[in-house]
Formats: structure tokens, C-alpha cells, sequence
């Protein structure tokens, strides 16, 4: 059905023609209209490179797409400078936004390095199939995103200055109609500091419907000594209380890894990022750093349900325990958590908790 309707192929239908239109909105044609791009004039010319990139003034939400019509974001890349700059948390002071058919409540609410798997305002590469981050600071996502009447898609900068030079691109189709069971793309990012001892961080709740949860991302500051992951991934759906449907046996095994990820060769944790699971990035940073001061070791994890979504009919909340071990054994821990839950759900979302302050995100 997404195929014959132009919302996307895998290689075995790379030959098939649909009457999808494609359209694709950046700096150099803001409105994706048809032979309406690289307009503007450089030192070269018109239409030679003469509007790449935009700038976001401080304080203020710019709009980088505003569709109307029925169809797909089908992929977008960003890159923005300062993004690799210690110190300047530029990745989460800007955020993004999307909206489906004109709904007044974002269906996707995050900080832009945590929508693509860079928490801590830091960046590192990303080797998955959904999300992609490239050398130096090429966000890539290929998730589909479906719409029927409308798309809106903001950048917030609550950057303490304006940013100059913010590149991007949404490649996007344009159908005659949706397959009935499309559902809404949603993204959703939260906090917790520092966790309570035997509270579980929540990486998401009040969803009511029906839909199918397709991805995790975890950034994880372990605040105390000792392993940190042991801790389980819950979900609790269609009306259970106490305890959850699926109940996984520790962070690092529902992550894909293993045993604390030691690699024996180095005598510490390995990283790896895999087309649908990955633990990419790993800063133990126990010295006395001129920015962050003292550190703390940080941890960055994503896990994608492409081959095994988690369908749901009334309801879901996802949640992660913080539970460590001392090699003697397992302990309650209070760690700084930060996660994005992706999702998608026949309505779009209208139970948005509130999003922190620019001061509340800031790493520790």
C-alpha cells in the first residue's frame, strides 16, 4: 500500500512507478513549489549557490516546512554550525517541532541533537537505518512521515545568541490519498536529573489508541560509581497496572549488547552502532574538564523496533529502571536520564507533558 501510494519502496520495488509527486523544501526553495528553486544570487550569480542556509534569531521559532496537501516526509537532513563546539549546548537549545493536520499540540517535541541520537549537546556519529550522523554534523533521518490535510515542521532557538548558517532539506512526496491504517509519526523527549531510588524514569505515557512504538533513544549520565545498566525496559500496554507485557532483563541487553559491554581487548566498554541498535557513544570523562567541570561518565543508546514494532490497542507507557551492581550486587541508583520515545498512533497525540526550560536541559 505505501508503495502504490508513492510513500516509499524497499529495493525490490525500486522499479515501480507510482503518480506521486516529489517536492523538496530547503533555504534555496522554502515553499517547494515546481521550477521554483535556486533563485537567489551569490558572487557567481543567480542560481549559483546563492541561498544555502538561513539564520535563527534568538528567542524566536522559524518555520522550515509548511505543506499542504496529503502525503510523506519521506527524508530530511539538517546540519547547523556550533554544533560541534564544546561547550555551546546549541543541540539542545534548539528545538524541534512537528505538526500533523493542523492539531494545535506538537506530535514531535525535542531538542535536536537528542531527536538524532546526540544527547548532551555533544555530537557523535550514528551508523542505524532510520537515523543518520555523519562527519561533521550531517543529521540524517529516513523515518516516514505520513500527513492527510497538512505538515508543519518549527525550529525554536533558545541559543543565548542567533545562530548563522542553519542548512536544511525535507524531501517529501504528494499522493492522491493514504492507506486508512497510516499512522502519525511521534517523537517525544523527556528528563529526570536525578532519578529517585526505586522510581523508574518514564520515557513515555498517556498515549490513548491504537498505534505501534518503533524506537528508543537514551542518554544516560551515570551520577554514581559502579555498573549502571542493569536496569529493565518496561511496557506497559492496554490497560496494565502493576505490571508490564513486556518486561526486558537489563538496559545493555535491550540495547543488543552484553555483560556490561567489556571488550576484553581494551578492558573497557566497546561502542558499536548498528543498522537497528547501537551503543555509539561512551565518555567515562572523569577528569576536571574547563566546561563541564567535574564529569561524569556518559552514555548514549538507541534501539529501533523496525523488525519489531510494539503494537498497542488502548494505551502505552514505557519506562527504564536505574539499577546498578558493585560485583557483590544490585542497587538502586539515582542517575541523570534523558530519553526520546518514537512512535506512531492512528490520532495525533494530544497528550503533550510540558517541555522543560532551555535551563532545566542543560547537561550537568
Amino acid at each position: 500500500m505505501f508503495v502504490e501510494n508513492g510513500l516509499g519502496m524497499s529495493m525490490g520495488t525500486m522499479p515501480l512507478i507510482t503518480n506521486a509527486k516529489t517536492r523538496s523544501i530547503s533555504a534555496e526553495n522554502p515553499n517547494g513549489e515546481p521550477g521554483a528553486g535556486g533563485q537567489a544570487s551569490s558572487n557567481l550569480g543567480v542560481g549559483r549557490k546563492g541561498r544555502p542556509c538561513i539564520d535563527l534569531k534568538q528567542g524566536e521559532i522559524t518555520t522550515l516546512a509548511n505543506i499542504t496537501g496529503t502525503g510523506s516526509i519521506q527524508h530530511f537532513w539538517i546540519t547547523v554550525t556550533d554544533s560541534t563546539d564544546k561547550g555551546s549546548f546549541v543541540l539542545r537549545d534548539l528545538i524541534l517541532r512537528m505538526y500533523w493536520d493542523g492539531e494545535e499540540t506538537p506530535s514531535v517535541e525535542a531538542p535536536l541533537g537528542d531527536f538524532f541520537c546526540n544527547g548532551f549537546a555533544i555530537r557523535k556519529n550514528v551508523n542505524s537505518l532510520p537515523v543518520s550522523v555523519n562527519t561533521s554534523g550531517g543529521f540524517n533521518c529516513y523515518i516516514p512521515m505520513p500527513f492527510r490535510k497538512s505538515a508543519l515542521i518549527t525550529i525554536e532557538n533558545q541559543h543565548e545568541k542567533e545562530i548563522n548558517g542553519f542548512f536544511y532539506q525535507f524531501n517529501y512526496t504528494l499522493v492522491d490519498s493514504l492507506p486508512e491504517n497510516a499512522g502519525y509519526f511521534h517523537a517525544q523527549w523527556r528528563r529526570t536529573k536525578a532519578t529517585a531510588l526505586g522510581e523508574d524514569h518514564v520515557i513515555l505515557d498517556g498515549v490513548k489508541g491504537s498505534g505501534q512504538y518503533i524506537g528508543t533513544y537514551i542518554a544516560w549520565a551515570a551520577l554514581e560509581r559502579c555498573w549502571w545498566g542493569e536496569g529493565e525496559v518496561k511496557f506497559y500496554m492496554d490497560g496494565d497496572t502493576e505490571y508490564p507485557t513486556i518486561c526486558g532483563t537489563g538496559t545493555e541487553d535491550y540495547f543488543g549488547g552484553a555483560w556490561c559491554y567489556f571488550d576484553p581487548r581494551t578492558k573497557a566498554p566497546g561502542s558499536y552502532s548498528t543498522p537497528f541498535l547501537g551503543y555509539h557513544f561512551y565518555d567515562e570523562a572523569t577528569e576536571v574538564d574547563g566546561w563541564y567541570g567535574h564529569k561524569v561518565p556518559m552514555h548514549g543508546l538507541y534501539r529501533w523496533h523496525v523488525m519489531d514494532p510494539v503494537r498497542f490497542e488502548k494505551d502505552l507507557k514505557v519506562t527504564v529502571q536505574a539499577i546498578g551492581h558493585n560485583s557483590r550486587e544490585l542497587f538502586e541508583r539515582s542517575d541523570d536520564i534523558s530519553s526520546v520515545a518514537y512512535w506512531y498512533q492512528k490520532e495525533p497525540n494530544r497528550n503533550v507533558p510540558p517541555f522543560l526550560s532551555r535551563e532545566e536541559r542543560q547537561p550537568r
